[in-house]
């Protein structure tokens, strides 16, 4: 079996979770593998999937030399593995995450809830297994010690939001010298803060980039309302409202010499990105993006409920200490 970096060899991986309302079972299996057409149009519980799946030509339907080979669906998604295997054309399904090891290359875990992915990855740390972690890696301090010992040790650990490559907010991602010196920057989204508020986060970050200093959470557990400091200069607000989904990722930027508003509309576009990004570093070795962002980007989540179960006090990142 080849060891990471992969090179160009082929790349068997499994999908492992389910956890309610997350979808990503089936539609990041099909990215990978193709899917049944008619059975994901059908019975797809998710039905914005097979929306935005039947709008791509089959050949955009794979990313090259890296199949799903396994799955195993522990969790409480409400859908089981034998299923999203016949849509999402998995060969094998197996009972126990554990019995992945041996079988597969690296290992996709698709869950997003954070508090439960530490106790989700270990057994593939352990084994030397690369995994790719669905946002927000965690969403509690002692969680991000763990991870972050992990990867100062050397494992290959890998997590984002597929806002972080949203196709219409690509331009700016790369230059916002037109807008002049940003001085604010909003987005929004619906669910909550502790699993959605990374979407959020995620969209504006490689914007600004690092640099974030504290934050401000005004809101309640529906209604999270979030001002962000920046050391640019830039205030941020986030507003994660639960039943919001009309207004998901609408993000304004605002300067001192021009201003945008701009929403995502491609999210098949998204996800792919996202999955090539993590096959780009099995085979190179070379993360995408430092790890010192999502160590950044999981200060601001906890930050932002830490604020909020305290009236709304300003929270400095420099308290949130992943050492």
């Amino acid at each position: 079996m080849p060891s990471f970096p992969f090179g160009p060899a082929p790349l068997r991986l499994a999908i492992l979770g389910s956890t309610p309302g997350n979808g990503h079972p089936y539609s990041w299996s099909a990215i990978f593998n193709g899917y049944d057409r008619e059975l994901m149009t059908r019975e797809c519980p998710f039905a914005g999937i097979p929306q935005y799946l039947n709008k791509e030509p089959s050949a955009a339907l794979a990313i090259p030399g890296a199949k799903v080979t396994h799955i195993c669906c522990v969790g409480e998604g409400g859908f089981t593995a034998e299923h999203v295997a016949r849509c999402s054309l998995i060969p094998n399904v197996v009972q126990d995450p554990a019995e992945v090891i041996g079988k597969v290359d690296a290992v996709i875990i698709a869950t997003d809830i954070g508090h439960e992915h530490v106790a989700r990855a270990r057994p593939f740390v352990e084994a030397g297994l690369p995994i790719f972690i669905d946002k927000p890696l965690t969403d509690n301090e002692p969680d991000l010690k763990v991870f972050k010992g992990w990867a100062d040790a050397g494992k290959p650990i890998l997590s984002s939001s597929s806002m972080r490559y949203t196709k219409e907010f690509l331009p700016y991602r790369l230059s916002t010298r037109e807008l002049g010196d940003l001085r604010f920057a909003s987005i929004t989204t619906p669910k909550s803060w502790e699993t959605y508020g990374i979407h959020a986060l995620e969209g504006v970050y490689p914007i600004l980039g690092p640099g974030f200093l504290s934050a401000r959470n005004t809101g309640t557990a529906e209604r999270n309302i979030v001002h962000l400091k920046h050391n640019c200069g830039a205030d941020v607000v986030v507003v994660a409202s639960a039943d919001m989904y009309g207004g998901f990722g609408c993000l304004q930027l605002c300067g001192t010499a021009g201003k945008v508003q701009l929403a995502p509309g491609d999210t098949f576009f998204s996800f792919k990105a996202q999955l090539e990004a993590f096959v780009g570093y099995l085979r190179s070795g070379i993360r995408p993006f430092p790890f010192s962002e999502t160590i950044e980007l999981m200060q601001l989540v906890i930050a932002g409920t830490r604020s909020r179960e305290e009236g709304g006090r300003e929270v400095a990142l420099s308290e949130i200490k992943p050492d």
